[in-house]
């Protein structure tokens, strides 16, 4: 976890000490234009929970949310619950308050979808088992049902 309570710092922090691939939250990033920059240039994947940032106060409504900032800017980003039983969604709620805050639509949960699942901790096989997987139900009308 980085770049949630504390800003941008701590996720360069993490970058230059850990080195991952990923980082949980991450949404302060926002607060320095290099460091977004950074992450779409070395692929980094930022696992997104919109309502727990919100729980937590981090931002005041979803509508404030950098998620749509950060996606449409290249971020890798993913969308989670962060502790369903904590923060009390579902994956589906999130998608039904992305698609309707920011007008988000199935290409976009997709290419999140895509993004998790290159950054996931399996093997490429199981990856690639798993993008097909994704690509199916993707191309059916079912996706439209969270819009």
């Amino acid at each position: 976890h980085a770049g949630e309570a504390s800003g941008a710092e701590s996720v360069w922090e993490t970058l230059v000490h850990f080195k991952p691939q990923r980082i949980g939250h991450g949404v302060r990033s926002t607060e320095d234009e290099k460091l977004i920059e950074f992450l779409v240039k070395s692929e980094i994947h930022l696992e997104i929970c919109p309502t727990c940032n919100i729980q937590t106060g981090i931002y005041k409504e979803y509508s404030d949310h950098p998620i749509d900032f950060l996606f449409k800017s290249g971020v890798s980003l993913g969308i989670n619950t962060d502790g369903r039983s904590l923060v009390n969604v579902t994956l589906t709620d999130e998608y039904k308050k992305l698609a309707t805050t920011f007008g988000w639509e199935a290409e976009h949960f997709y290419k999140c979808n895509v993004n998790a699942l290159s950054h996931a901790f399996i093997s490429n096989s199981e990856k690639e088992k798993l993008g097909q997987i994704l690509k199916s139900k993707y191309s059916t009308n079912d996706v439209n049902r969270f819009a």
